[in-house]
């Protein structure tokens, strides 16, 4: 195992609940060993991008509800291309290059796999996007 990809996994949390159980299919065993470990390790970052975000966007974030707060949450990972691929990137990064060997065979499926983590991330955090929090 080279350095690089042997050093990425050790910076990896345990999730006890991301089981790898027999007869996983290759997304959901992919999502569970390296997407929801990656994220969690990621956690951190991809809040900041994302309270980044919200300055360039004029901050209207703070001024909704917490239902409105979590709408815009799924329409900026979802409308924003240039978001979208930036917190891919973040995730991707991250990966060993057997795990980005095996991303890029069904990358699809597997980036709405990562978009759903990093949306339920970013959902998990709100008290963390608060205004007073994000300065």
């Amino acid at each position: 195992m080279e350095p690089r990809d042997a050093a990425l996994l050790q910076l990896r949390p345990l999730i006890k609940s991301a089981q790898v159980l027999p007869g996983m299919s290759p997304d959901e065993y992919f999502q569970n060993n390296t997407l929801r470990p990656v994220a969690k390790l990621q956690n951190d970052l991809l809040v900041a991008v994302f309270k980044n975000y919200v300055q360039k966007h004029k901050r209207v974030f703070y001024d909704l509800s917490i239902e409105k707060r979590l709408d815009y949450i799924e329409n900026a990972i979802h409308k924003d291309m240039k978001f979208r691929n930036s917190l891919k990137g973040i995730i991707i990064g991250q990966f060993t290059l057997a795990e980005y060997e095996s991303y890029i065979q069904n990358s699809s499926a597997l980036n709405k796999r990562m978009m759903n983590i990093v949306k339920e991330r970013l959902k998990s955090n709100i008290q963390l996007l608060e205004y007073e929090y994000a300065h």
